[in-house]
């Protein structure tokens, strides 16, 4: 088990194998709740929860459907395309 100390500013510092652990990077954002005689921290989502009917118009796709193989076939191209510019 590991110490931490508050600050004069109520900052906690997280042991560096905690973060790693987690993957928690500087800047993420958390909720903090109070269980019990615990302080727990949960990391916030990105984004607000929304239902399938606020989303389903970015859906819309007016070609033919496509085959699970052209679908494997394009994300092995793009990943292979974005590794060969570094980005992965």
């Amino acid at each position: 088990m590991e110490r931490t100390k508050l600050s004069s500013k109520g900052q906690v510092v997280l042991p560096k194998a905690i973060r790693d652990a987690r993957r928690w990077r500087a800047g993420m954002e958390f909720i903090v709740v109070l269980d019990g005689d615990a302080v727990v921290l949960r990391p916030a989502k990105p984004f607000k929860p929304s239902s399938l009917d606020e989303v389903i118009g970015c859906l819309r796709y007016q070609g033919k459907a496509k085959t699970l193989e052209e679908m494997d076939a394009a994300i092995t191209a793009e990943v292979k395309a974005r590794r060969a510019r570094g980005r992965y």
